[in-house]
Order: structure tokens, then sequence, then C-alpha cells
């Protein structure tokens, strides 16, 4: 029997596209981050299977539709195709935070479903993004978090280091990201939040949250 392998999750905003504080509704507003649609041809280049796995309340609040989302979601994934890249699938949470659901992060329940879709080994994968939400899913199944400083990331590290110390690993970017995960996949150790702890100053802005 084939033994499981590992995967690559990412979250959407702020890893791949940027964040709106009036959430993105539509593709007019989809904006990737820079060197986003290179380091997603880098991660493809490892042979491990790619995922998207974000929290859109947007859905249930009736911001957006689900039409709306999947037109969204295929144009992302046509344009990652187009730079070289390829995205085994998109999982999303469409709960809001007060309906108690089991797969909006931090809950791990996309994860756990993409693993079992997919024959997955959880404690073999990776999970990039810009929350402590995102580390606190990675953290429950013994996954690689990896939180990275775009995005909402600047103003989530303290929260991060607090709650998971240094059960996590702290990235500059996704490109940086790409570097960390290739390294552990040399079977190197993965760095520690350590690495960036001092990288910037704490005192930059009162942590803040955009609700996803």
């Amino acid at each position: 029997m084939v033994g499981k392998a590992g995967a690559i999750f990412l979250d959407r905003d702020g890893v791949i596209n940027q964040n709106r504080i009036d959430h993105v509704k539509s593709w007019d507003e989809f904006e990737f981050v820079p060197g986003a649609l290179e380091s997603i041809r880098a991660l493809t280049e490892t042979g491990l299977p790619i995922f998207v796995v974000t929290n859109q309340a947007v859905i249930n609040r009736g911001l957006v539709t689900v039409e709306a989302l999947n037109e969204i979601h295929s144009r992302m994934l046509a344009e990652v195709e187009r730079a070289g890249g390829h995205i085994t699938r998109v999982y999303y949470c469409p709960h809001d935070s007060n309906e108690e659901c089991t797969c909006r992060k931090p809950a791990a329940g996309m994860l756990l479903q993409a693993a079992e879709e997919y024959n997955l080994d959880l404690k073999q994968s990776f999970l990039v993004g810009d929350a402590w939400t995102d580390v606190a899913a990675a953290v429950a199944v013994q996954a690689h978090g990896i939180l990275v400083l775009s995005g909402r990331g600047r103003w989530n590290f303290v929260s991060s280091w607090h709650r998971f110390g240094l059960d996590f690993s702290a990235a500059c970017d996704l490109e940086d990201a790409v570097t960390m995960i290739k390294e552990s996949l040399r079977g190197n150790p993965m760095p520690s939040t350590a690495r960036l702890r001092g990288a910037f100053h704490m005192g930059l802005h009162p942590e803040t949250s955009l609700v996803l």
C-alpha cells in the first residue's frame, strides 16, 4: 500500500490576494499579492498537492453569493495555471463565527476533509496563513503552521506567539514561506518564530482583526 503524503494548504486573503476591509466580493476586487503567482508555481514544483482553505463568512452574511465566490475561485485557479502553478482544490467555510461549525478556522474541518478525500498525512503537511486562526488549525492536526507577515500577519504575530509559542514558524511573505517549506522537505528543521521575533517593532499597531 502506498503511504500517505503531505500537502500544502494556503489561506487565501492576505496570502494569495490582498485583504480588503470590505471583503473581496467580485473578481474585480481580487488583487494578487505581489509574488504570489510565482510562489505558487514554486510550490507546485515540490510535487505536493496544494489546497486553498479559506473562511468566507461573506456567504452566510449575504454579502456574496456562492455563484460569485465560485467565479472568483475559478478565475483565480485559471490565473495560477497560466503562471505555471496548480491548485488541486479550494475549500471554503461559508459560516459566520457565531454558527459554531467545525470547518471555520481555527477549527481544522477543512484540513480533515481534504485529508480524507485525498488520503493525506496532515503531520507531513504545511499551512501558510496570515492569522492566528490559520496557525491554530495547523496546530490542531500537528501540521507545520507558517504565519506570513503579509496581510494581517503583522498584527497577528504577537497574538500567535502568546497562544502557540514555538509551535509555528513565521515568514515575511509567501515567497519566504516557499523557501522554508523547500528546506523542510530537504530534511532541514523548520525555523521557529524566534527567526523573526525581533524583525519588526512590536508596537507597530494595536492588534486588529479583519473577521473573514
